[in-house]
């Protein structure tokens, strides 16, 4: 068991380091600078994550933070910034020409890939390798970055499946935390795509910054683990009153609700709104995703009122007990010991721990 943990931890880890090197590739070759091959340098925050893990935690996971996907974001995210700052991407070709160059790619490596089946070489197998990264490398910029954030959002995905296990999440609530990660990746990606491909957006510089902050800012939900971590409230926190209460017994829930608000429907939502409305950037597509973010931070509120009144409720159902008695309650279910005292406890029927009788003084201590 320990070593298919340690598998997964290195494996996982490797998936992350190549998609990044691609990325960092990418950018060398659009920019035609060699110092920018200086951003791999940032994976070396990766494998020093990877060394104290696997000394300290054998692999394993911490609690509520995974520290593996933030570095992984540290090493792609800039080099995404500098795809989409690139003014060279959103433009590509016609299609006619695009789809010519497409037929010529697959055409040179079908013959590479025939040749070097036919000689079974190792020379022409790294020729082959050649042509194919050459032909990638002519590849519309604009299709080249789109499907670095596609992959980027999946390897978040995958990588966060296949990582190990630890703190306290168990697999049924990583489970929830995986559905929750497809179910926003779908937004984040066309928030990207679809509204820096707009002609008015990629001409206002100030515009596309404050998108890719919005965006950079919403990748953050993915390291943390708070909005599935349940904690089990102790019996004294009912005394406590209706804040102490509200905050333990739904702490996963508060969570979930603050990163969709704060995080990433709400941003979302302000910055289609100001798209919409006075950049005159319209769409169908931006307006039904505009739609869909006003309705989850809607029915995300809802559901905070609807928990605010359950707990509401539930104290009231419960008997009224003056300021005093209740304090002193509290220190007793801290303590161990029963309301009213070990005598009480017995009078309203408590299962009580067994107390061997005292010995008195005049008696004898030897049978």
């Amino acid at each position: 068991m320990e070593g298919l943990v340690l598998f997964n931890a290195l494996v996982t880890r490797l998936l992350f380091f190549l998609h990044s090197l691609v990325g960092v590739w990418r950018v060398a070759e659009v920019k035609k600078e060699p110092r920018y091959w200086l951003l791999a340098l940032l994976n070396l925050l990766l494998f020093l994550e990877t060394a104290l893990t696997l000394k300290f935690k054998r692999g394993r996971g911490y609690k509520w933070f995974s520290p593996a996907i933030f570095v992984y974001l540290i090493n792609i995210v800039p080099s995404l910034w500098i795809l989409e700052l690139h003014h060279g991407n959103q433009y590509c070709g016609s299609q006619s020409e695009e789809m010519s160059q497409n037929t010529s790619i697959k055409e040179d490596f079908n013959q590479t890939l025939m040749s070097s089946e036919q000689t079974h070489g190792g020379d022409n197998l790294i020729e082959s390798a050649k042509v194919f990264v050459n032909n990638l490398s002519t590849m519309c910029e604009k299709d080249w970055t789109l499907g670095l954030h596609q992959t980027f959002l999946l390897m978040l995905i995958i990588g966060r499946w296949l990582l190990p296990v630890g703190g306290t999440i168990t697999r049924d609530q990583l489970s929830e935390l995986l559905l929750m990660f497809v179910g926003t990746a779908a937004d984040i990606l066309e928030f990207t795509s679809e509204t820096l491909a707009e002609e008015n957006v990629r001409n206002n510089p100030a515009l596309v910054y404050a998108i890719l902050c919005i965006w950079t800012w919403s990748m953050l939900q993915f390291p943390l683990d708070l909005a599935v971590q349940h904690v089990m409230c102790p019996l004294s926190v009912t005394a406590r009153g209706f804040p102490s209460l509200f905050l333990c017994q739904y702490s996963a829930d508060l969570w979930n609700i603050g990163i969709s608000v704060f995080i990433q429907d709400g941003p979302f939502l302000v910055v289609r709104v100001i798209l919409m409305s006075y950049f005159n950037v319209i769409n169908q597509m931006l307006v039904f995703f505009a739609v869909k973010n006003f309705l989850v931070v809607m029915l995300h509120l809802y559901r905070l009122v609807v928990l605010a009144l359950g707990v509401r409720a539930s104290l009231r159902r419960q008997p009224e007990v003056p300021k005093e008695e209740r304090s002193s309650r509290v220190e007793l279910a801290e303590s161990g010991v029963p309301p009213g005292g070990w005598e009480g406890g017995a009078k309203e029927g408590l299962a009580l721990p067994f107390r061997a009788p005292r010995p008195s003084d005049d008696s004898d201590p030897t049978p």
